[in-house]
């Protein structure tokens, strides 16, 4: 079966991490999805990017992968991926305020809406880190409550403590 009329490859792997397995899928144009499987099935997950025009190629390494193994390992602390972030204009441009929260560190909902020039706008933060295609590299298990409490992640929040926790046992002074 050839190649359908206007799709664009989409290399994908799961990736088995110490959280869980991990969803990770790529084009030639950048990071599209880093996601726990349980959060939606991986038949569900290539489904919906068949359907906005991919074609899944299953692969067994690559860029993102490489970088995510750092990670967990604790080798890394940036990524250098190239994202294709796909969102509305206010949920890339939360994403993008969570690409400035640094290794190790966090940030409320409420300073990152006041951060986009939406004080008020907590609870929308929330929900475009709901929305979050592009989990760990764009880092919104790095945003906790306004009390310091660990609130809101959609892989759950044991593994949002686990991240937080490896991130603060990992950080250097010389990251990857």
């Amino acid at each position: 079966m050839g190649r359908r009329l206007n799709s664009e490859r989409l290399f994908w792997k799961k990736m088995e991490s110490p959280i869980g397995d991990i969803f990770i899928g790529w084009s030639m144009n950048g990071l599209l999805e880093v996601s726990f499987v349980e959060e939606r099935s991986f038949e569900e997950i290539l489904m919906g990017l068949r359907g906005k025009g991919f074609e899944p190629i299953k692969v067994e390494s690559g860029k993102p992968v490489v970088q995510l193994t750092e990670y967990f390992k604790g080798v890394r602390q940036n990524f250098s991926c190239k994202l294709k972030i796909r969102g509305s204009p206010f949920q890339i441009k939360v994403w993008n305020e969570l690409l400035n929260i640094p290794y190790g560190a966090t940030r409320s909902y409420g300073e990152i809406a006041k951060a986009i020039g939406k004080p008020k706008g907590a609870r929308a933060v929330g929900l475009a880190n709901h929305t979050n295609r592009i989990g760990i590299i764009i880092p919104c298990h790095r945003v906790i409550g306004s009390d310091g409490k660990l609130v809101g992640y959609g892989g759950g929040l044991d593994r949002k403590r686990w991240l937080l926790s490896h991130e603060s046992k990992h950080m250097s002074t010389n990251p990857l």
